[in-house]
């Protein structure tokens, strides 16, 4: 065996340690190579104890000898070590500065609401999509978060577009608004059918670095269908409801659809959001519809997690909006005590070929009285539909009352209530002539009869004064109550509801 010359006792720190070839004969009887890869192996390993380390080495005899041969092994592989790992450790610890008393930690717990929510999203043409949900309405109101969006392809391309969104609620939101991204792209990003997703980048304010991804929609291979973006549509005219809440009369809303399914002929469709207001009664009613394929019950209880204006009707007509953007050429707009009408034998055709150059028509109301009925002797009110009985119309005019509106969806990016300000084209609002709608306000939450107050036969041809306002005798719809009972009878059969208890009605004098 070869051997090594001996270190001068001076190589080793502090004079005392023996030299390597020494220590290697009495402890391992070890190559040298060997040895100096375990040394340095042990300098790491020693540089990286914690601070209890002290204790570790004192328990041995033999760690102690290692050390030694550590720094006798950095001498031998010229890795000079100016000082121990210990003390530089103990330097670092000693190093920290204290905590500032004065210095104020802020400890957040949880989220008050969500950065975004989202409802649906949609494909709003070849080149564009629309994602539709909820947001924190403080972060939109004073930051400025922002959007990104990005189609990967199923073939592993992607292309990003730069998004815009609305806020469609006019400022009506509570604890969250409502946000309608647009996502437009400079081509068809899935022009090759082949198929792919939308992401979507949600940002907390100005920092690009701090963002939401979610997945918004995707589609299959072969899936994508341009010819659905242009026409002949599916249908001709479209409802879409607000959200449906509260305690619905059945017997309400049976008379609403039946009227309006024959108002607006076979190619309409209805589409319904139940917030938790269709009872196990009212769906009774609606079912023969949907059987028929003339309606469609959306369940949207859950918005009741998200505290937005009024059950979240804007996030509903906005969803209601994209998801059947080209499913018709109108979608109307108005709520379930509401009835559309047709003034001097106008057709709904002819009205909405005159209105063919606007993206956009708002409806004036006639309100309704929904508690004065005649004093008629003749009459069973317990048989007669509410737009039967319900004859006395507000007279006041030169108010400004609330107005329903039908668009032209595949112009309009986002919507409201009463009318959309986000659309392509113009807005027509002096239709009265041509078209209006009854307003029996509070009609569809009244339980059983709806005649509440009786007027003498006289107030047909004079003012009625009640809760002081004035009413005039209005039987316009009364006249197609026999119409459209037939028409219920010839197109679902007879529906069945339960007919309020008798009840005295007072006598309004």
């Amino acid at each position: 065996m070869r051997k090594e010359t001996p270190l001068p006792s001076s190589s080793v720190p502090g004079g005392a340690a023996p030299p390597l070839a020494k220590f290697v004969s009495s402890c391992f009887e070890k190559k040298p190579l060997f040895l100096t890869l375990l040394a340095l192996t042990f300098v790491m390993l020693v540089w990286n104890l914690p601070p209890y380390y002290q204790t570790l080495l004192s328990s041995s005899s033999c760690s102690a000898s290692l050390a030694a041969a550590t720094a006798a092994a950095s001498n031998i592989t010229s890795l000079p070590l100016t000082a121990s790992p210990l003390p530089l450790k103990q330097q670092k610890l000693s190093s920290t500065p204290k905590p500032d008393p004065n210095k104020r930690v802020f400890q957040s717990y949880g989220k008050a609401a969500a950065l975004f929510v989202q409802m649906g999203s949609y494909r709003g043409g070849p080149k564009t999509f629309a994602v539709v949900g909820l947001a924190s309405k403080p972060i939109h109101v004073y930051g400025r978060p922002w959007f990104k969006c990005e189609w990967i392809s199923t073939n592993g391309s992607s292309l990003r577009a730069l998004a815009y969104k609305m806020l469609p609620d006019w400022g009506y939101g509570r604890v969250y608004t409502v946000v309608v991204v647009n996502c437009t792209f400079p081509v068809n990003p899935n022009h090759d059918n082949s198929g792919g997703k939308l992401t979507v980048n949600a940002y907390y304010g100005d920092n690009p670095r701090k963002f939401e991804k979610f997945t918004a929609l995707e589609e299959a291979p072969g899936s994508y269908n341009e010819s659905k973006f242009h026409p002949p549509y599916e249908y001709e005219y479209l409802y879409c409801g607000s959200s449906l809440y509260g305690n619905l009369s059945a017997s309400r809303i049976k008379e609403w659809m039946a009227y309006h399914a024959w108002f607006f002929g076979p190619k309409s469709h209805f589409v319904f959001h139940d917030a938790g207001g269709v009872s196990p009664e009212a769906r009774a009613v609606l079912e023969p519809w949907v059987k028929a394929g003339r309606a469609t019950i959306q369940d949207i209880k859950d918005q009741a997690e998200y505290d937005g204006y009024y059950y979240n009707q804007f996030l509903v007509v906005n969803d209601c909006l994209h998801k059947y953007r080209y499913a018709a050429n109108w979608t109307f707009y108005f709520d379930v005590d509401e009835y559309i009408y047709l003034p001097d034998g106008n057709t709904l055709e002819s009205v909405l070929n005159e209105f063919l150059d606007y993206t956009q028509f708002t409806i004036e109301q006639n309100p309704m009285s929904s508690a004065l009925c005649l004093n008629d002797s003749t009459q069973d009110y317990s048989r007669q539909w509410g737009f039967e009985k319900l004859l006395f119309r507000d007279s006041r005019t030169g108010l400004r009352r609330d107005r329903k509106y039908a668009i032209q969806a595949k112009q309009a990016y986002a919507t409201g209530v009463h009318m959309s300000e986000n659309v392509a084209g113009k807005t027509l609002h002096k239709t009265e002539d041509k078209i209006r709608y009854y307003h029996y306000h509070n009609s569809i939450t009244v339980p059983g009869e709806v005649c509440r107050e009786l007027v003498p036969m006289s107030a047909k041809n004079n003012v009625t004064m009640y809760n002081n306002l004035p009413y005039v005798f209005d039987h316009n719809m009364k006249k197609l109550a026999s119409t459209v009972k037939e028409f219920e009878r010839k197109t679902i059969g007879d529906v069945q509801t339960p007919q309020p208890a008798h009840i005295n009605i007072p006598r309004h004098t």
